[in-house]
């Protein structure tokens, strides 16, 4: 069953752009992965929105550890004004 992840981050004005290449990083470690079938970037006006769809639950699992293992940044901190929000969701 296809599972999807989407995670809205609020980074703030000055961190914008740098939290932009964070996701296209993690972005090229997901796709990478068997398995991940998409990975995106969005923008709005007040936030960086990444959506990932995967085969199965087993290949969004690979795709975590592999950003994991890759050492990305991928930590919560002052950089961003207010908590991430991230939603899983499956095919319907």
């Amino acid at each position: 069953m296809k599972v999807g992840m989407i995670a809205s981050h609020y980074p703030h004005a000055a961190h914008r752009e740098e939290f932009i290449a964070r996701v296209h990083r993690v972005r090229e470690v997901m796709l990478r992965t068997p398995g991940c079938l998409s990975a995106d970037c969005w923008l709005s006006a007040d936030a960086v929105i990444s959506m990932v769809q995967w085969e199965s639950e087993e290949a969004a699992a690979a795709s975590m550890a592999a950003v994991e293992a890759a050492e990305l940044d991928v930590a919560y901190d002052e950089r961003e004004a207010r908590p991430r929000e991230i939603v899983q969701v499956v095919a319907g």
